[in-house]
């Protein structure tokens, strides 16, 4: 991993403490953590393991009790989600979620090709921009740019999850964060969006970061893995490191 640029994303020593009355939970426990540019990053973990904390606290969608967040050298600890929503697109784990459902297809593209834009793109005008929107919903491979005009929510899950990541990479972000965005889709739908991912990742030269459940796809994807477990990161591979490793020495790490 390099160590002569600036990272991407940074954590130092990131923290969260939850007290309700005389408990005390930490759930994020003094994390530090470099993503630098085309990291692609798997993670795994158990239930309560910190990882949907991790990507909260990276949104801002959680503020850190101690600890410090920054974006491409910046300091964003104490700035909110929107803020930081220039820089950091996510796709979560519920298709419902990412999308308008009484929206369009063209509709809900239009809105993201907006990101970080001014506002010229009126969706009065969406009409000029349906054919370059066909041609990238094409891409995807599961019918999409034949559903162009019909409302989001007719969709099913698996063409209104592989909607959210095209929306969430149409514009470029600085880190995409993919939230076990697979897992409530069908095995084989599953394996087609997990594969689509993948070219995205790739063809556009980001930099991801993604929760997985599934082991096989921790081991196939990505050129960095990370396990987490009690809020802490306890193991840290770079991909020559993954390589060598199998499913049984993962299955071992969460006995």
């Amino acid at each position: 991993m390099p160590t002569d640029k600036i990272p991407i994303i940074e954590l130092k020593h990131a923290t969260k403490i939850i007290e309700t009355g005389d408990e005390r939970k930490v759930i994020l426990d003094d994390v530090s953590l470099k993503i630098y540019a085309k990291d692609f990053i798997t993670i795994l973990g158990g239930n309560g393991a910190g990882k949907s904390t991790l990507f909260n606290a990276i949104s801002g969608t959680l503020m850190l009790t101690s600890g410090s967040v920054f974006i491409k050298g910046n300091d964003v600890t104490n700035h909110s989600p929107e803020k930081r929503a220039a820089a950091i697109s996510r796709v979560f784990q519920d298709p419902k979620m990412g999308t308008a459902p009484r929206m369009t297809v063209a509709e809900n593209i239009a809105i993201a090709a907006l990101r970080g834009k001014r506002r010229s793109l009126g969706l009065r005008n969406i009409t000029t921009y349906k054919a370059d929107f066909a041609s990238l919903a094409e891409q995807i491979g599961n019918g999409l740019e034949k559903h162009l005009d019909t409302p989001t929510g007719n969709l099913s899950g698996g063409q209104r999850q592989a909607l959210s990541l095209l929306m969430a990479t149409i514009v470029p972000p600085d880190l995409l964060l993919l939230d076990e965005h697979t897992a409530a889709l069908d095995p084989k739908t599953s394996v087609a969006l997990m594969q689509l991912t993948d070219d995205l990742v790739t063809s556009k030269d980001l930099t991801a970061l993604m929760i997985t459940h599934h082991m096989e796809d921790a081991l196939k994807y990505g050129n960095r893995l990370i396990v987490m477990k009690d809020g802490q990161i306890v193991q840290d591979l770079a991909a020559t490191e993954k390589e060598q490793m199998k499913l049984e020495d993962f299955y071992r790490i969460f006995d």
